[in-house]
């Protein structure tokens, strides 16, 4: 059974994407925003655990999770193609 590649690439963006915003609200939720920077920050430029960061780290991580997506969904098909009966 074949991946469709946008579906897969849309899916992995939004939840890669609402994750990202929602764990850094969920942080702030308890600890208060800080400016230090994290191990995200050194991949998402702009990223930090502060309201206008958590939307930065949602743009990015949509993007990020929509091109790992395509890539898993259409690595997924081509291999299917040549392994499979």
């Amino acid at each position: 059974m074949k991946l469709d590649v946008k579906a897969c690439a849309l899916a992995c963006g939004l939840i890669w994407g609402l994750g990202l915003f929602f764990l850094t609200w969920w942080v702030i939720a308890f600890d208060g925003p800080t400016g230090e920077a994290t191990i995200i920050g050194r991949v998402y430029r702009g990223y930090a655990i502060t309201p206008i960061g958590s939307v930065i780290g949602m743009a990015w991580g949509f993007f990020d999770g929509l091109i790992g997506g395509a890539v898993f969904a259409w690595l997924y098909n081509r291999l299917l193609h040549r392994l499979g009966p």
